[in-house]
């Protein structure tokens, strides 16, 4: 004899709602690369280590695997109260059902919000206020995820420049004091950066300069 077989959708749900809910699931995952980059600490700490390859004279090396998951793994470092609280807010009541997947966006974006509010400069944020042609929010906890997101990066973009800036000047010099030295002696149709390259790593090496980096980054997110 035939066995009946049925499958649970859950109490009150149509198979429509959880296509819908599925395939805004599929979309929230599909995007997530493109939201890691827009609203957490990644921007500032992948552009401060591009920067910084830059300066030393590198182009390949470190290549561009390593830097960005460096990136990837200090971002996830400095993001994990964050991930966490936005996890037990929003995310975790959308798995068990208690909430709808609009409202746990909402939830779990909450975090987010706040800590983008907490970097990001308030003329970046003022610019696009203006911009957006709407009426100034009540209360910063009030503005548009639309007029944050692209504040919050620019903020982040012209931090990064500021670190790469202080990161440029030492390498700056070397390059400066071996050109200097080349042309004493007689040596212009030697490129110097050829020559001030080994001095560059050693010294980046012997001020112990990923240790100072990383902690730095970090810091700077504190």
């Amino acid at each position: 004899m035939a066995q009946d077989v049925s499958i649970s959708l859950g109490d009150g749900t149509t198979l429509t709602e959880r296509a819908v809910q599925l395939i805004g699931l599929i979309t929230v995952l599909s995007l997530a690369p493109s939201i890691l980059v827009m609203v957490t600490s990644f921007t500032r700490i992948v552009v401060v280590l591009s920067l910084l390859r830059t300066a030393i004279g590198l182009q390949t090396a470190p290549p561009n695997a390593v830097m960005v998951s460096l990136a990837l793994f200090l971002t996830a470092f400095i993001m994990q109260p964050t991930f966490e609280r936005a996890y037990e807010a929003g995310i975790s009541p959308v798995i068990e059902g208690t909430v709808e997947l609009a409202e746990g966006f909402d939830l779990a974006a909450a975090p987010f919000r706040e800590f983008m509010l907490e970097h990001v400069r308030e003329t970046d944020l003022q610019l696009f206020v203006d911009l957006s042609e709407t009426p100034a929010p009540a209360t910063p906890q009030d503005v548009s995820l639309r007029i944050l997101i692209p504040a919050f990066m620019i903020s982040e973009l012209r931090r990064a420049f500021e670190i790469g800036f202080l990161i440029y000047l030492p390498f700056v010099i070397i390059d400066m004091v071996v050109a200097s030295i080349l042309m004493a002696m007689g040596m212009m149709m030697l490129p110097p950066v050829v020559i001030s390259l080994p001095f560059k790593l050693i010294f980046f090496v012997l001020v112990d300069g990923w240790q100072l980096l990383a902690g730095s980054l970090v810091r700077s997110f504190g």
